[in-house]
């Protein structure tokens, strides 16, 4: 249960390794960086649970671990795999210890996260579950790519100003960034702040929003930390129920909205999928994006039903709730 959100990896010594996305995929996040650097792409990295994350497994069987896909997609980047599965069999402690690192470095809160960073491991998009095939996946891909491209283009002015100008165009550059991940540019916000001390910009008065946010965040995630080890005593004891009216009173009580109670609403999925009560898991869906329907974690959570149950939808049409959104 504690892959709903974020693992805590626990490392067990074993002689034999494998990898869900199969040929084409690195798995060592330095030599990654170094040959993307030497060959002048950039990274994707897809952040998976590949023996028990149902999203994950259909987007690699799908799409990720497509010889189509693979073969294009590595002409602009280096593809970097970071599984976490339950069975530590599958990866070696040096990688268990190197993804649980980069999940806390780059703040993952989700499976799966494909995360597109240049060759310095700077992100500049972010995507997960998708519908459609592998062309699909990688046009979506082209979309994420321009926010480098208005970046770099951005980098490129500031280069050539100076002063409040300076900062105007970092901040432009900035613009395209996930907010999640800004503070993986410190030295341009740093050029930011020397060259604009009054805040003409207003990044940092953005940024001091986004703070508080963030510490928002971290308040809901320690609560969920304490949520998912009273399920993982429920689900050792065979009380699937009792987990899932836990998980509701949870909602409940904190009176979640928006993106939280969507997360929330999320590890649901797990425990019914682990059931097989397919039904369950569509209703599921359905209330996550009754939230907020045009949110980012809605798309991939109609993505997931698209594709996941689908074949389940075509087999039993009549246990399952096929109303679409």
């Amino acid at each position: 249960m504690k892959k709903a959100l974020l693992l805590a990896s626990t490392i067990l010594l074993t002689p034999t390794f494998s990898y869900a996305g199969g040929e084409g995929w690195m798995h060592d996040f330095e030599a990654a960086k170094k040959r993307a650097l030497e060959e002048k792409k950039d990274l994707l990295i897809d952040f998976t649970g590949s023996d028990w994350c149902p999203p994950c497994q259909d987007l690699s069987a799908r799409i990720l671990s497509q010889e189509s896909f693979k073969v294009e997609a590595a002409k602009n980047y280096i593809l970097v795999e970071l599984d976490f599965p339950n069975d530590k069999t599958k990866i070696t402690p040096e990688i268990s210890a190197q993804n649980q690192q980069l999940a806390e470095h780059y703040g993952i809160q989700g499976f799966p996260t494909i995360l597109l960073t240049d060759a310095q491991g700077r992100p500049f998009g972010q995507t997960g579950h998708h519908l459609g095939g592998p062309q699909d996946y990688l046009d979506h891909l082209a979309d994420l790519q321009k926010s480098k491209t208005l970046r770099d283009v951005a980098f490129a002015k500031a280069e050539k100003s100076t002063g409040l100008d300076k900062s105007r165009a970092l901040h432009a550059a900035l613009q395209s960034i996930p907010l999640e991940h800004l503070r993986h540019y410190p030295n341009v916000i740093e050029t930011i702040k020397l060259n604009d001390p009054k805040d003409e910009t207003g990044f940092f008065a953005e940024q001091a929003r986004r703070v508080a946010e963030a510490k928002a965040q971290e308040e809901f995630y320690e609560k969920v930390s304490i949520l998912d080890g009273q399920l993982d005593d429920l689900i050792a004891d065979n009380q699937s129920a009792k987990a899932l009216t836990l998980i509701d009173d949870f909602i409940e009580s904190e009176n979640l909205e928006g993106i939280y109670k969507q997360q929330t609403l999320a590890i649901k999925i797990s425990i019914l999928a682990e059931e097989k009560d397919y039904r369950g898991v569509e209703t599921v869906i359905s209330e996550i994006i009754a939230v907020d329907p045009d949110s980012e974690f809605s798309n991939q959570a109609i993505s997931f039903r698209e594709n996941y149950l689908k074949k389940y939808r075509e087999t039993h049409p009549a246990s399952l709730n096929t109303e679409q959104e």
